[in-house]
């Protein structure tokens, strides 16, 4: 299959997850706990709605790709690469009506560097981010670049909260302005469109930090867009394999100039 018709197949999974949303906006079991998921935390009926709307897709467009998925797990599909999915990124966010939540698609075999297309929808505006390796990043079919880091101007996106490291709430007092907005995917993509210079997430106990499958697609994006993603000692994280298993923080920047300053803050 084509590379342009594997994007417009990513595309049109994400559209039906957009729809399925939107139709359960007003159901009152939408954030009913329905089962367990692969990784071990609670699935909700609005994920699982998502992922059963990616499900179909897949199968309605004849595309064998195997699946990954924070809620299924594995589903072996005869493919020779996999669909990394987080079918609702920021799922609190959604069932709140906070306006930032994601579905997140990438497309690849082994680890984050196999990913070869990545794509991130914003389920409330209905933005549409992606990127192939060497093609360069969109949004909505307007190139994206990463922005050139100016001292004492910058804008960071950190996850905060009674679990975040004392690195986390050490670099919130550092930049001139910071966000906490809940959905990796995203935050990653406001610094792939320039709007943040660097996003960093690294919880206390590593089993509260990512998956693959919550920033796959964002990977992709970000370094497409000249930017760079590492652990939050910016160490590369490109060999982390595609799977909800393991877990890892996240540190990504616009610009590498950067980074140096941010590993002066304090450590975990």
């Amino acid at each position: 299959m084509a590379r342009r018709s594997e994007l417009e197949v990513m595309f049109r999974a994400s559209l039906a997850v957009h729809r399925v949303v939107r139709d359960a906006a007003t159901s009152p079991h939408r954030g009913d706990v329905v089962a367990m998921g692969a990784d071990g935390t609670p699935t909700e009926e609005l994920d699982r709605l998502a992922e059963n709307e990616i499900l179909r897709v897949l199968d309605a467009e004849g595309v064998g790709w195997d699946l990954m998925s924070e809620e299924a797990g594995h589903v072996a599909r005869g493919g020779d690469r996999t669909l990394v999915v987080d079918p609702i990124d920021g799922t609190l966010n959604a069932l709140r009506d906070l306006p930032f939540s994601a579905v997140s698609l990438a497309l690849g075999s082994g680890t984050l560097d196999g990913i070869e297309l990545g794509l991130v929808r914003d389920l409330s505006r209905g933005t549409t981010y992606w990127a192939e390796r060497g093609g360069g990043a969109f949004r909505d079919g307007r190139p994206i670049r990463t922005r050139p880091w100016r001292a004492n101007a910058e804008i960071l996106v950190i996850n905060l909260g009674h679990r975040a490291t004392a690195r986390a709430t050490a670099l919130a007092g550092r930049g001139r302005r910071v966000r906490s907005l809940g959905c990796a995917s995203l935050e990653m993509m406001m610094v792939a469109q320039g709007s943040a210079d660097a996003y960093l997430f690294e919880n206390i106990e590593e089993r509260f930090n990512l998956r693959a499958t919550d920033i796959a697609g964002a990977y992709r994006i970000l370094l497409e867009a000249g930017g760079g993603v590492g652990d939050a000692q910016g160490r590369p994280i490109g060999a982390f394999p595609l799977g909800v298993e393991q877990r890892s923080s996240v540190l990504a920047w616009g610009d590498a100039k950067l980074v140096p300053g941010l590993g002066e803050v304090g450590g975990a």
